[in-house]
């Protein structure tokens, strides 16, 4: 089972003066940033961390150098601040769920061991699509840090009791209706005790497969000529959460298609689900989609129709929408991509820039675990799991 262990975090220091302040530095995940949406960060703080984390292209070939240096002088300036001892840091989320009900989840950021891929202790969640890796390895490279968490799911039972008790506060912030905050837990024996359960079960890792991957090459490179790391490339910084149903909130991550046309599409479909006449399709549709059992395939002029599956055509594929239009498109030339949020993929579609999407169901907890428990994997992009962790929070030095 893999090591998790405390680490002398870096963070911005937070005083009673200064409360907006990490509203003003932190940020979503690289990886969920539009250029508009990191050019108004860049804008909104010098000391915004997408200035280290999203090295901008035309900043030319030495961007990740640059990051490095303003990473190094942010420190100097005591920008971010090293902890004096290593600790875990306890990361709750409280938010208003599609439900209408208040909920808080909990994890631990710690380090996790890096494991090599089918030794078992860190497993897949899902199949990977093909992704250039340079760009986080080059950031590692220059920066010698972990910037944001890999988010894993524990199959330790009790996990979240071990965590409900507060830490030391070390910061809180607002954003899009949602309460970040992190506590340090240093106590040597609630350490001990986080440390061993975690590294009791597994670890599924749901969001950060190639934040992963690339600390597995990182690893290899530092085996073999350690640049200063002295053995903290051995484990990555990760998000650790209980796999219950109360500790998630799992959105669904759509399809769009292109490379074949909208009509092809259609007949393609035909043969596997019912289509229901057409209808406007807005946000709202998510909530019919799971009381008819449906998909949606939406066409350029905003109109969508239900696709609800006919089980016979089904039998002996996963009970996930991402695996049966895998299923039935197995044979059908074409390209797909992939986009959180109904809106956006009824204006991609309308803009042309697919000639038609198809909006799934959010896979449930159940059948996470049951993947989990079963060493299989999801199709690619089956899960968004929300709310999103802020980048900034917390930073691990590898040193």
């Amino acid at each position: 089972m893999p090591r998790f262990e405390p680490f002398r975090a870096l963070r911005y220091p937070v005083s009673p003066s200064q409360r907006e302040l990490l509203n003003q530095v932190a940020a979503p995940p690289y990886d969920v940033l539009s250029p508009t949406d990191i050019a108004t960060l860049n804008a909104s703080h010098p000391h915004n961390i997408v200035h280290i984390d999203v090295p901008l292209e035309d900043d030319g070939p030495g961007r990740y150098e640059q990051a490095g240096r303003v990473l190094q002088s942010w420190v100097e300036q005591g920008v971010l601040v090293r902890d004096e001892t290593a600790s875990f840091t306890i990361y709750r989320m409280t938010f208003t769920d599609e439900a209408g009900v208040e909920r808080t989840t909990v994890g631990v950021i710690g380090a996790l061991e890096v494991v090599d891929e089918g030794s078992g202790g860190v497993l897949p969640h899902e199949r990977t699509t093909p992704k250039a890796k340079t760009d986080r390895l080059d950031l590692t490279r220059s920066t010698m840090a972990n910037l944001s968490p890999v988010w894993g799911l524990s199959l330790t039972p009790g996990l979240t009791k071990l965590l409900r008790a507060p830490g030391q506060l070390v910061g809180s912030m607002t954003t899009e209706g949602v309460l970040h905050s992190v506590e340090r837990v240093d106590d040597p024996q609630r350490v001990a005790d986080i440390s061993a359960a975690v590294a009791s079960h597994e670890v599924v890792i749901a969001d950060g497969h190639h934040r992963y991957a690339i600390s597995r090459t990182f690893r290899d490179e530092q085996r073999v000529t350690d640049t200063g790391s002295h053995g903290s490339a051995e484990l990555t910084m990760t998000y650790v959460g209980e796999l219950i149903e109360e500790q998630l909130s799992v959105e669904a991550i759509h399809r769009l298609y292109s490379d074949i046309s909208y009509e092809n599409l259609r007949q393609a479909f035909e043969k596997y689900f019912l289509l229901s006449p057409s209808l406007a399709v807005t946000p709202t549709i998510t909530h019919e989609m799971q009381e008819r059992g449906a998909l949606v395939l939406v066409n350029t002029d905003g109109t969508g129709q239900f696709m609800v599956p006919r089980a016979e055509m089904f039998v002996g594929v996963r009970d996930l929408d991402g695996a049966r239009l895998e299923h039935c498109l197995a044979d059908v030339s074409h390209e797909v991509t992939y986009q959180h949020g109904v809106s956006h993929i009824v204006d991609m579609v309308a803009a042309s820039q697919a000639n038609a999407g198809v909006l799934i169901r959010p896979v449930t907890v159940a059948e996470i675990r049951r993947t989990a428990d079963e060493g299989l994997l999801m199709p690619p992009k089956s899960t968004f799991f929300t709310p999103k962790l802020r980048t900034g929070l917390v930073l691990r030095p590898l040193d």
